[in-house]
């Protein structure tokens, strides 16, 4: 007998380089010649080939109930036309299914990209518009080998709504 499913809604918050530190950091433009420090993108992708490319994506509705994570590298989003996009996150952890509670939605103005880092669950990028296209820097196999993704639905009962 499965569970009923319940719908958890998520107040997308305005992502800042403070309070998204916990999934990974915002990345903002600076002044070419600036020295590599901290604010820079702090990368691993030394677990294989790196792969940065556009990927376009249809619309889809503000809602999911899976959650996913990359154990072997750090990936990188961003929307190429500078559009406002969402995405859900969870902290990383060891075990095999993120803290439910501890699910939160960023509203990502156009003007940035994140960088999530190791083991960084998430779920997303959603977004208003018919289409729209992302940059994403990861492995040439991330979605076949590091996809290690968690069901809520058929874990918790539980779908996620980004409001």
């Amino acid at each position: 007998m499965s569970q009923p499913t319940t719908t958890r809604h998520l107040l997308a918050q305005r992502v800042t380089p403070e309070n998204f530190h916990p999934y990974g950091q915002v990345i903002f433009a600076i002044e070419d010649g600036k020295s590599f420090d901290e604010q820079d993108a702090q990368l691993n992708l030394t677990q294989g080939i790196p792969r940065f490319y556009i990927m376009r994506l249809a619309y889809k509705k503000r809602k999911f109930s899976q959650i996913t994570r990359h154990l072997r590298c750090t990936q990188c989003l961003g929307a190429i036309a500078q559009q406002e996009w969402f995405i859900a996150v969870a902290p990383p952890g060891e075990t095999a299914k993120p803290s439910v509670e501890s699910i939160v939605a960023f509203r990502i103005p156009g003007n940035c990209f994140i960088k999530l880092n190791l083991g960084t669950w998430h779920a997303g990028p959603y977004f208003d518009q018919d289409v729209m296209e992302f940059y994403n820097l990861e492995l040439s196999d991330t979605n076949i080998t590091d996809h290690d993704t968690y069901n809520l639905f058929h874990g918790e009962g539980l779908e996620l709504e980004i409001i």
